[in-house]
């Protein structure tokens, strides 16, 4: 036992001064200590503010420094590894650093982050500990070092520390942290949005007395929606060049009358009927059924799946949803049916030679293993995706090549008029290309309009399952088996019945007056049992009008009359059939007889219809719907719902409803 002399004794002497090492090493230790007993939790963190305890420790070791209370060296080195272990582990634990690091709660941060604040929380809250501490031991101890301390042996860094040491001099406090425990992958911020996306300007109100004649292509492309849909889901309003009206329109189906066989291809009903945003116009809505080809008479098919497995297809929503989609599409062909599947991605490559449909297992076993990674040759892959259509090519059937893809082509022929010229080609020898696009980001909607109006094919963008769904199973005979193709509609307004008239959407569509007679201009296609819907908006003749009459301009005859004078407009419609290469045409005039006194009065899917327009419309902030809200949609919508067996009219009015939130005003 010592005795009170000796402690006296030891009380006074000096105590060293703590080398750097040695605080190395504690820091070290309180660091492996403090990493072996963490566990980050996905689960919300947090906790009530305390009491900080560090301020009580820097007081224990001022006390131990300035009253000697401790004079051995051994002793001191026992006590400065627990103390410095101690106040790093409370420093890396506290709330305080926590919260002053985040703007939002940590609950609601990717553990990856968390990972990487916590060692930059480790290591800035060590090299604080280490400077406050080594500043407070300078002043509290003696500049000389007291003949105890000079015996002392100095402390060795670890033997990895030596090494570097050795090799470089000096290492930084935060380097030698780094090289005893490395911080995790720091945390990539998600990419920015790089959707390519056509630019272009709405129809504007034309003179019926100076351009009588309207004139554009059908689309049964439905992407557009799509992407609306997902861009409001997401909570975002959506860029009003992503909003091409007529898809959003087409994307529903209704129920209007159809054609009795398929010689005639498709039937066509107008309705003239009051426009519910402007009290002094009309709207003439036209709409076309396209015959629906039954199960006997489908024709075999021929596809080929064009998957793009590039680097940018790597996401939930793109690659894994793609391979849903194309599985639930197999199981709907018919066993003589026939699929082979083209990937590309840095190269084109053939996972799947032309099959049978009844050797399902194959056909899903290749889907199955579909991995993404490289850059993306889309040309190459297409040009193969062709050549395996014209091996298996079916006389008298469907031979169709599906691309599914993100829309990146950054390797080959990346000019969409390059594309546009290369499908041509392949289109006149009979075999058709449809375009489904998946994922945000990197999307290419410019080309792959580009390309599936140019292939006689359709667009469509699938953003979830539910979606595929609808494309490739409840709508898979419209969208593999065309009953029509190079179909054009003009429309010829009588300047006597109408003063104004307006294309609602079709901007991408408008073909030349001169277009619709010649066979050798290219249109969209319609498939069985497809429904297209237009709508004009005019201003009837006596309604106040935005562009002055022509003084000179009037409409006449010889006789002195307006031949037809009674008549709206009149309608024609030329198309060809799926074999054909000469046109034929479908005409009808525009009466008072299809006319309805008010909205009302029309049906429920005309309304609906009109509804729709309505909204896409207000999304591209189109000015003749700047006083009609929000509200009135969600009203013309409620009450022409009718009959929704799978839920998309209910879909539609959520939609509306979240718009009208997002945008903050009716």
């Amino acid at each position: 036992m010592v005795d009170d002399k000796e402690l006296r004794r030891l009380g006074g002497m000096d105590v060293p001064k703590a080398s750097p090492q040695a605080r190395v090493q504690a820091l070290h230790a309180a660091m492996q200590a403090f990493d072996a007993q963490e566990e980050i939790s996905a689960a919300p963190q947090g906790m009530a503010a305390r009491h900080r305890l560090t301020g009580r420790a820097r007081k224990l070791w001022r006390d131990m420094m300035q009253k000697k209370l401790i004079a051995a060296p051994a002793l001191a080195g026992l006590v400065a590894l627990p103390i410095a272990g101690y106040t790093a582990l409370y420093l890396v634990q506290g709330s305080h650093f926590t919260s002053a690091r985040h703007d939002t709660p940590p609950a609601e941060a990717p553990a990856g982050e968390v990972v990487r604040e916590r060692a930059e929380m480790k290591t800035e809250a060590l090299e604080n500990a280490v400077r406050e501490d080594a500043a407070e031991t300078e002043m509290a101890a003696p500049q000389a070092p007291s003949p105890a301390s000079a015996d002392m042996p100095a402390a060795r860094p670890a033997p990895h520390l030596q090494k570097q040491m050795g090799r470089e001099g000096t290492v930084s406090l935060q380097q030698r942290s780094i090289m005893v425990h490395p911080a995790p992958e720091p945390f990539v911020p998600a990419q920015p949005n790089r959707d390519k996306v056509g630019s272009f300007d709405s129809n504007p109100v034309r003179s019926a007395a100076e351009q009588p004649v309207s004139t554009f292509s059908v689309d049964v492309d439905t992407a557009s929606y799509a992407y609306v849909r997902r861009s409001l889901n997401q909570g975002v309003l959506p860029q009003p060049d992503t909003v091409r009206v007529e898809e959003m329109v087409n994307y529903f189906p209704y129920a209007w009358k159809g054609p009795e066989s398929a010689e005639t291809p498709f039937n066509a009903d107008v309705t003239v009927m009051p426009a519910p945003w402007n009290g002094e116009h009309r709207l003439m809505h036209v709409a076309i059924k396209g015959y629906d080809v039954q199960p006997a008479e489908k024709p075999k098919a021929n596809l080929v799946f064009l998957v793009d497995v590039s680097g940018s297809m790597n996401e939930p929503d793109k690659l894994p949803l793609l391979q849903s989609a194309f599985r639930m599409l197999v199981n709907r062909l018919e066993a003589d049916d026939t699929v082979s599947i083209v990937t590309y991605a840095g190269e084109a490559g053939t996972v799947l030679e032309p099959t049978k449909a009844s050797d399902k297992a194959k056909i899903l076993a290749a889907i199955d293993g579909l991995q993404a990674g490289g850059s993306t040759a889309g040309e190459a892959g297409i040009r193969e995706a062709y050549r395996l259509a014209k091996q298996s090519f079916v006389g008298g059937g469907v031979n169709r090549v599906m691309l599914a893809t993100d829309g990146d082509f950054n390797v080959g022929q990346t000019d969409d008029g390059d594309l546009k010229r290369l499908i041509e080609g392949e289109r006149k020898a009979g075999i058709f290309l449809s375009v489904l696009g998946f994922g945000r980001g990197n999307l290419n909607d410019s080309m792959m309009q580009t390309i599936a109006q140019n292939g006689n094919g359709t667009a469509a963008y699938i953003d979830t399952l539910a979606e595929a769904e609808k494309v490739l199973v409840q709508e898979s005979a419209s969208t593999l088996f065309p009953i029509a193709k190079d179909v054009k509609i003009q429309v010829e307004f009588n300047p006597q019945k109408v003063s104004e008239y307006r294309l609602i959407g079709y901007e991408t569509r408008a073909l030349a007056r001169e277009d619709f007679n010649n066979d050798r201009i290219d249109a969209g296609d319609i498939g069985s049992g497809h429904s297209v819907t237009a709508i004009y908006e005019i201003t009837p003749k006596g309604a106040a009008q935005q562009i002055d009459p022509l003084r000179y301009g009037e409409a006449s005859t010889d006789n002195g009359g307006v031949a037809n004078a009674d008549e709206y407009a009149f309608v024609k419609i030329r198309y060809k059939l799926p074999d054909e290469d000469t046109s034929k045409l479908i005409t009808r005039p525009v009466t008072a007889a299809d006319e309805v006194t008010s909205f009302a009065a029309a049906g429920e899917d005309q309304r609906f219809s009109v509804a729709v327009a309505a909204f896409g419309q207000k999304l591209r902030e189109e000015g003749e719907l700047a006083g009609f809200g929000y509200d009135r949609i969600q009203q013309m919508a409620s009450e022409s719902r009718g009959t929704d067996p799978f839920g998309y009219r209910a879909e539609f009015l959520s939609l509306v409803r979240l718009a009208e939130a997002l945008s903050g005003r009716n």
